[in-house]
Order: C-alpha cells, then structure tokens, then sequence
C-alpha cells in the first residue's frame, strides 16, 4: 500500500512537470498569432458577419465547441465580455449593465432629488367644520353661503356634506335619495372622495341617507375617527379651503368631521337653550385635541337668526360675548325669507338673491374669517 501511494504521488508530479511545458509553447504560440494580425486574402472583401460574437457561440454550441474550448481556452477574437453582452441580447435577455444596481451617485443623485421635492412648500386647504350638537341654528346654512363667499373672493372651495339628512346636497339642487355613490362609501368602504364630487356653485362631496347607517358600519373599522380626515388627502392640495357641515349631534360623524378640521366655527342660534349645548361641545372638543387633533381650534362662535327686536336676542347676544370674549364674531347673521327661499331653487342665497341684506352678511362674514386667519 504505501509503495502504490508513493507511485501515485510521483505519477502526479511528473504529469505536471509534463503540462508545464506544452502550456507555455502553447501560450507562446497564441500570443505570436495575436501579434501577427492575419493576411486579407485575394479578392473581393467579404462583407462582415453580423452579431459575429452570436454566430461564433453558436457555431461552437452546434460543433460541440471549437478546439480552442476543448483545451479550456478562451477564443482571443471574440473578448468574453462582449460575446456575453451579445448573446445576452440576442437572446432576449437582459445586459448585466441593465439587471446591476444603481451605483452610489445615482442612489445619492435620486436621494437628492427627493429631499428637495419634499423641502418644497405645499399648499393644503383649510379645513373648518361648522358644528352644534343642536339642530335648527343654521349649520347647513352657513357651510354653503360662507364657501360660495370664499368663491366670490377667488378661492378655491369644497363642501362636505356630512349631514345623512343631505340638506346641503339638496341645497345645490342634488336629490340624495338618487345619488349612487356618497361620503358613506369614501368612510365606510374607502372609496376615494374624488369620485363622489359634483360640481355646482362649489365643489361638493354628496350625502345620502345612507350615511345614518355609518356609525354602525364603522364601529368596528380600525382608526375610524380618522377616516374622514385619510379620504381628505387626496384632495386637500386642490382646494383653499374644504368646510364641513355635521349633522346635529356629537357622534361619529362630528367626532371625523373635528379630527380632520383645522379650524371649527360654532353657528348658535340667539336663544338660551341653544347656547347651554357649547358647553358640550366645548368638552367635546378638547377630547379631540387631547387624543385625535391637537391642532384643531375654535375659529368663532357666529349668532345667527338674529331678531333684533325682541330683548331675548339681543341678552343672547350679551351672555355670548361676556362668557367667550372675542371668539364670538362682529358679524350677525339676521333672520331673513330668503334663507328658506333660496333652498328651494337649488342655490346660495349669494347666487338666488346677490344684491339682498341675506347675502351680504355672508360676504361680511368671509371678510372676517379672512382677516383673522391672514393675522
């Protein structure tokens, strides 16, 4: 055993004393064949083949390979690199420039791009939400004539109608019992909001009673409270200002409608019990910004359905400014017949009747929340 293992051992090494030498003649011999180009033969050029790097690989795939790949030698006419690159697209498959990753300057160019698109300001609309867990103070009332006012001014406007009642959409002439699709959809099944907007004098985002059946439908969606405020991204750089109008309660549908606010504004009708329900909306509000909204704020408290001639008002009017201070606005909305008129026509009272006493507090009312929102 040991003499057959030490034969072995001397068969190896004299084999490879063997190989070394017609290795080197062979590569003397390659490079002087590479030194000394080739003699053109006589005669007419041949035309060039084209794609030589394929039709050589092939040629050699069909010939069980050259002599050259027998010895385990690369063919110096064609460079490996490029004869890869050419049969990698001939046969439909990707250059390996095109599958590499970007290198370092391209990821830090696309980075740089990137930091700078999002340094740029964007311009998001104010969102204010018209709420009073009382009904009958002028909500859907205000939402309305305040945006078209805004209108009047150049801004760009959007109506929520937030209300499952649909005033608001009835409002602009839009019968909800025939819209197909509403904000129950965009809060319930994520629908994007953009699809259920109809333009009339503003843009609005159409109710339907469907909406009544919303809070059950959302009880056991997760981040609920904030569903309203995920659909308003995708518009919220189209408009300069989006308002809101809520339904009369402190529900769900508020709770969305001041999560996704900027700036509330709190229409009160001039009687007593219609101003004993700020203090709740007051706790209501401070929920918000202690777990949802943080930033929201009350924008104004506005009285409205004014009678100046009965002393009652006139007290409301007192106890609003004594307990609130400037939150209550210098506007006042006054009780007029072309409130209740102008529904019926499908219009703003801006649009039924532009040059009235009823229009002009609007505009009166939309100069003031421009001036305090500009200081």
């Amino acid at each position: 055993m040991p003499m057959r293992i030490t034969g072995a051992m001397g068969f190896l090494s004299r084999k490879t004393k063997d190989e070394d030498m017609p290795r080197e003649a062979d590569q003397a011999q390659t490079s002087e064949a590479v030194a000394e180009p080739p003699v053109p033969p006589e005669g007419p050029p041949t035309p060039p083949e084209p794609d030589g790097g394929e039709i050589h690989v092939s040629h050699g795939g069909e010939n069980g390979g050259t002599a050259d790949s027998e010895q385990g030698e690369a063919n110096p006419a064609v460079p490996g690199g490029e004869a890869e690159d050419t049969a990698g697209t001939d046969s439909g498959r990707l250059k390996a420039s095109e599958i590499m990753a970007p290198n370092r300057r391209e990821m830090e160019a696309k980075r740089a791009e990137s930091e700078d698109a999002s340094e740029a300001p964007v311009k998001r609309a104010e969102v204010i939400a018209f709420a009073n867990q009382k009904g009958g103070v002028a909500k859907t009332t205000t939402t309305l004539n305040l945006a078209v006012a805004f209108k009047e001014t150049g801004h760009r406007v959007l109506c929520i109608d937030l209300d499952p009642q649909g005033n608001l959409t009835m409002s602009q002439g839009i019968d909800p019992d025939k819209v197909e699709k509403s904000l129950y959809d965009v809060l319930v099944h994520d629908m994007p909001i953009s699809e259920i907007i109809v333009e009339r004098e503003i843009d609005i985002a159409v109710a339907s009673i469907d909406l009544a059946g919303a809070e059950i439908a959302m009880s056991t969606k997760i981040g609920r409270e904030r569903s309203l405020e995920k659909a308003l991204r995708e518009v919220t750089g189209d408009y300069d200002f989006i308002c809101i109008d809520t339904p009369p309660s402190l529900g769900l549908l508020t709770v969305n409608a001041l999560t996704a606010a900027t700036k509330v504004i709190v229409p009160v009708q001039c009687e007593y019990l219609s101003m004993r329900g700020l203090v709740q909306l007051q706790n209501t509000l401070k929920m918000i910004q202690e777990n949802l909204n943080p930033d929201v704020v009350i924008e104004g408290i506005l009285p409205t359905m004014l009678d100046a001639r009965t002393v009652h008002a006139k007290e409301a009017v007192e106890i609003l400014e004594e307990n609130f201070g400037d939150l209550v606005f210098k506007s006042r909305i006054r009780k007029a017949i072309k409130f209740a008129e102008a529904p019926v026509r499908g219009a703003s009272v801006l649009k039924y009747d532009p040059d009235g006493n009823a229009a002009n507090y609007y505009r009166e009312l939309a100069k003031e929340v421009l001036t305090n929102g500009s200081s």
